[in-house]
């Protein structure tokens, strides 16, 4: 398999988390759950495979996707297909990456999968077809990365003290949540109201989102863990709130996750059907 990733530069560096490309992906299932990360992606399908997002419950599909497409920012976990050889390039936006980018308010793509032409034009497919002319992977994200360039807003990020407050919430644990909010120096109601245009989600949630991921990062490859010391740490009220978060983050409680060895897997994708 080949995976490459774009080294970024200033300004794109600060909106994008990254750009990657992969090609001959031989999952060894075909249907895999991916909890929310804070972030919105751009996806393109260089392969001609249409994927699927399935029902939470029935795994049934539910929607078809080809060529390219948006995932906006997602407060519960999602199922999606994989394939075999498949062949991607993906934008990986980072939490106040999508405003620039889309030059609306970002909640609207809230727990959305979008095609990309209804928020991008025809153009974004042309940007496909030409990344699908690049010989080589670089030549691929660079082409993607040009494109970012010429259709980023970059005076469209959010306020600095949105920003900062963001900081806050990606390096301080959920235990500070509201001494953090309380560095704001307007409203409450405003703060919400600038979170949800600049990154869709509300703080508490972006937060508990973050320190569910932070969570799968402290348990990953780990033989023993301790959920009540987690528990406790995290800021959670009892073991009770814990397990109800984790399981609406992930679809599985904590002990399901382990006895499914999800844990030795990637922090954010899980099989669910690793004979398939």
């Amino acid at each position: 398999m080949i995976f490459e990733v774009q080294a970024l530069g200033s300004p794109l560096n600060e909106f994008i988390e990254s750009i990657f490309y992969f090609k001959d992906f031989m999952p060894e299932h075909t249907i895999e759950r991916v909890v929310p990360t804070g972030h919105i992606f751009i996806l393109f399908e260089l392969d001609g495979i249409p994927r699927n997002t399935f029902d939470k419950e029935s795994l049934e599909p539910n929607a078809v996707f080809q060529k390219v497409w948006v995932s906006g920012m997602h407060k519960n976990y999602l199922s999606i297909s994989a394939h075999q050889k498949s062949e991607m390039l993906v934008i990986q936006l980072k939490p106040y990456g999508g405003f620039p980018v889309f030059k609306f308010p970002i909640h609207e793509l809230n727990d959305r999968v979008i095609p990309a032409e209804e928020i991008l034009g025809k153009e974004i497919l042309e940007l496909r077809a030409n990344i699908l002319t690049q010989k080589t992977p670089k030549d691929k994200m660079t082409t993607a990365e040009n494109w970012l360039h010429k259709q980023m807003d970059f005076n469209g990020a959010p306020p600095k003290e949105i920003t900062d407050l963001l900081h806050q919430l990606l390096e301080k644990p959920f235990t500070e949540h509201q001494s953090i909010l309380q560095l704001y120096p307007k409203t409450q109601k405003h703060l919400i109201a600038q979170f949800k245009k600049f990154l869709g989600l509300t703080p508490k949630v972006l937060h508990r989102i973050i320190r569910f991921n932070d969570i799968l990062q402290q348990i990953q490859h780990q033989k023993s863990i301790n959920w009540s010391q987690i528990t406790y740490l995290s800021g959670y009220a009892d073991q009770s709130h814990f397990i109800k978060e984790f399981k609406e983050f992930s679809g599985f409680n904590p002990q399901e996750f382990i006895l499914q060895d999800f844990h030795n897997k990637e922090a954010n994708f899980f099989p669910l059907d690793p004979k398939g």
